[in-house]
Parts: structure tokens; sequence; C-alpha cells
């Protein structure tokens, strides 16, 4: 799991990285102060709008996997309570043979 923590971790210092240095890129430019202050806005909206989607990914996966974890644990939960059952039931067959 940590592997996978890790790779996420490096993922999004890269990223940041990547933003400081276009940001950093853009002011230091030979541009205007409104052409720059433009990109700046498009940039951050595409930033934002590429971060959006992947919070939405990553809700809609961890739905996903809780739903399957439910799903399994329901199917552990019936399957012990039929263990169960049945051991009652072989539990009172065998009293009643006494």
């Amino acid at each position: 799991m940590s592997e996978q923590s890790s790779a996420g971790e490096k993922a999004l210092y890269f990223m940041l990285g990547a933003m400081i240095g276009a940001a950093t890129a853009l002011l230091l430019a030979p541009r205007s102060g409104m052409e720059t202050r433009k990109l700046i806005m498009t940039k951050a909206r595409d930033g934002a709008d590429v971060v959006s989607n992947r919070a939405k990914t990553v809700a809609d996966k961890t739905s996903e996997y809780i739903g399957r974890g439910k799903g399994l644990l329901q199917q552990q939960k019936d399957s012990l309570t039929a263990a169960f059952e049945a051991g009652k039931q072989a539990y009172k067959e065998e009293k009643d043979k006494a």
C-alpha cells in the first residue's frame, strides 16, 4: 500500500513542480502584463478542471471499492451465518439422538 501512496505522492509533487515552473516561466516571459495574466488565468482554469476531473474519478473509484467491500463483507456474513445455523442444527440433531 505504501508503494501506491508513494507513487501518488510523487505524481502530486511532479504536478505541483510543473505548475510552479510554468507560472515562473510565464511571469518571466517577454509578454505584456495583460497577456501574461490572461495566460495564467487560462492555465489556472485548465489546472482546476484537471484536478476536478481527477477528484471525480477518485470519488467514483472509491465508491466502487466501498461497494465491493460491502458485498464481500455481506458474503462472509452470510457464509458465517449459514455455518452457524448448520452447527446449531447438527447439535440439535445429535442432542435429540441421545
